[in-house]
């Protein structure tokens, strides 16, 4: 139960947001638009406000929007021509196309902004877990429970930070600052190199001195600036591995077996429904980025495939002809076809146990 109206949630709700981009852009365009719905199918009941008409459809998944002269063939009654979305000059018609994909981008920052300013940003702290044998943490004389204080005279109060000055000195030795109980004092480490996965599971030489994070947590309470500027960087940071990601599927680094459809999201958004509304929310941020950096793909069908038109056209100073786009759309739907059909055969394949499930982060 809980899986199924988490799904419906996570869904609904990105498309909603997607679809409200387009739909308050072309409003503030005064391009008319028609129709704003809350899910598909048949209309169930609504108001018509001006010459929208609000309504509820049958089918309760995500929401459409239908502007006046939408398609490039559609009669426009010659009054009417002033309202059109196909008539307007193409900076319109693009900025009404790409800001689907861009309210998904906001609508993440908005929640990341919310969690940090609500509940705070989780810190992990330089508490030292494990040691592995024979390591030069090992053989420096460091044990689990110690707390890295500073490295090289620098400040640390994250395990991120440890990690980051760790990095920066590949081969030479570090000073480090410990904490063990009541007592202070320094340890020289020499960190030596070793191969380790990154990420994307490919393999990478870096400088290590073999402990691992304890996993005790702090909250850091953030002011409002403070959760603007953090809430901005989450965001970008998963918008640059979200395209690193693609970029890796691409290169076949990352197995093709990892992609996803409907019953994947369904299943995560189920589990982290259950580990409460913080990680079903934060879900729902890095799916939002995901769905928007998806849609600007220059797929003919999706958004970033009627942007390429409108560059086109800008280009050569004319559209492309209504034959041409459709050629270009069928490509774009057998592309979609069939990337969706990859998708279902790995999400059953996964249910029955064939392939590992996949985690979030």
């Amino acid at each position: 139960m809980t899986t199924a109206w988490s799904f419906l949630l996570v869904l609904s709700l990105l498309i909603l947001v997607h679809e409200f981009g387009h739909f308050i852009v072309a409003r503030q365009l005064g391009i008319k638009v028609l129709k704003f719905s809350i899910g598909f199918g048949p209309r169930l009941f609504g108001v018509v406000r001006g010459a929208t008409d609000y309504c509820v459809s049958a089918f309760p998944l995500g929401g459409f929007v239908k502007m006046l002269g939408e398609q490039p063939e559609e009669s426009v009654p010659p009054d009417d021509v002033k309202w059109s979305f196909s008539h307007r000059p193409v900076w319109q018609r693009a900025a009404v196309v790409s800001s689907g994909p861009l309210f998904n981008l906001i609508f993440a920052w908005f929640i990341f902004f919310v969690i940090f300013l609500a509940y705070g940003n989780p810190v992990l702290l330089p508490d030292i877990g494990d040691v592995q044998a024979a390591s030069p943490a090992e053989k420096a004389g460091l044990m689990k429970g110690d707390k890295i204080m500073a490295i090289d005279g620098h400040a640390v109060k994250t395990w991120q930070e440890v990690s980051e000055l760790i990095k920066k000195g590949p081969g030479h030795n570090i000073d480090l600052f410990i904490k063990r109980g009541s007592k202070e004092f320094d340890v020289t480490v020499k960190p030596h190199i070793s191969k380790l996965k990154n990420i994307f599971g490919e393999e990478v030489k870096a400088p290590i001195i073999g402990v691992t994070a304890a996993g005790n947590l702090e909250i850091e309470k953030l002011n409002p600036l403070e959760a603007v500027t953090k809430a901005s960087i989450r965001t970008w940071e998963i918008i640059i591995l979200t395209v690193q990601g693609l970029l890796k599927i691409i290169q076949r680094v990352i197995p093709l077996s990892t992609l996803g459809g409907p019953i994947m999201i369904a299943q995560l958004a189920g589990e982290q429904a259950h580990l409460g509304f913080l990680n079903l929310f934060y879900f729902i941020a890095m799916l939002s980025i995901n769905l928007g950096l998806l849609n600007l793909l220059p797929i003919p069908v999706l958004d970033g495939g009627h942007i390429a038109f409108y560059a086109i056209e800008a280009t050569i100073g004319r559209p492309l002809s209504i034959k041409q786009m459709e050629f270009a759309q069928k490509i774009g739907i057998a592309l979609l076809s069939a990337l969706m059909l990859f998708v279902f055969y790995n999400d059953i394949i996964r249910l029955l146990g064939i392939i590992p499930p996949v985690k979030t982060p």
